[in-house]
């Protein structure tokens, strides 16, 4: 079973219905131990980062989604749900994240058009076993600020947007990717089966 863990601030929907094209059983949840129950959880997010986190704080599931992370479990943050992930983000004032990767969110700067809307190139910049059996191409994105991880074996695949830019992160059992897999055809599929698969191995 996947578990969505829902904070009020995630595109819960598209999210569940494309794991579910994948055979696999989905409970979209605020539910502590349905959540720790999970074989895999995926932390969503659409909208500000302080607001998500003063929504996972007043749910009390800041703790919850912390211990998942150590449990060894694979945890898959998407979009805002991976900024969320590191440390901090300067999004509207300084908000600290989840802390799981270090590393800080920060707005796109240039003369050039933000959000960054649209369909990018990924570039796997190392193996993963999110990678496995899994080529390469185009995703969808849609952002305003991005991340700066602090370690570079964190980084696992950037996209080009006037500059490199992190689109997929991982240490251990933890993921994220900033573009949405769920809208993005073939390969967003792919790398979503590619994590259910991980999850499976905790069987």
């Amino acid at each position: 079973m996947i578990a969505i863990i829902d904070y009020g601030m995630g595109n819960l929907h598209s999210v569940s219905k494309a794991v579910e094209r994948l055979g696999c059983e989905v409970v979209v949840t605020s539910d502590p131990a349905m959540i720790a129950a999970a074989d895999g959880a995926i932390l969503p997010g659409v909208g500000a980062f302080g607001d998500a986190m003063a929504n996972l704080r007043d749910t009390g599931l800041i703790d919850v989604v912390k211990q998942y992370a150590a449990s060894g479990k694979p945890l898959l943050g998407i979009c805002l749900g991976m900024q969320l992930l590191f440390t901090e983000s300067e999004e509207h004032g300084v908000h600290q994240g989840l802390d799981l990767l270090p590393g800080r969110v920060v707005r796109f700067q240039g003369d050039y058009k933000v959000p960054h809307m649209g369909w990018n190139e990924l570039t796997f910049k190392q193996e993963s076993p999110l990678f496995e059996g899994v080529e390469p191409g185009h995703v969808y994105f849609v952002h305003s600020y991005h991340v700066l991880p602090e370690q570079s074996s964190d980084l696992l695949a950037v996209t080009d947007y006037h500059q490199p830019v992190t689109a997929i992160v991982g240490r251990g059992s933890v993921y994220g990717m900033q573009f949405h897999p769920e809208k993005s055809s073939a390969l967003g599929m792919a790398l979503l089966r590619r994590f259910v698969d991980l999850t499976g191995r905790q069987n």
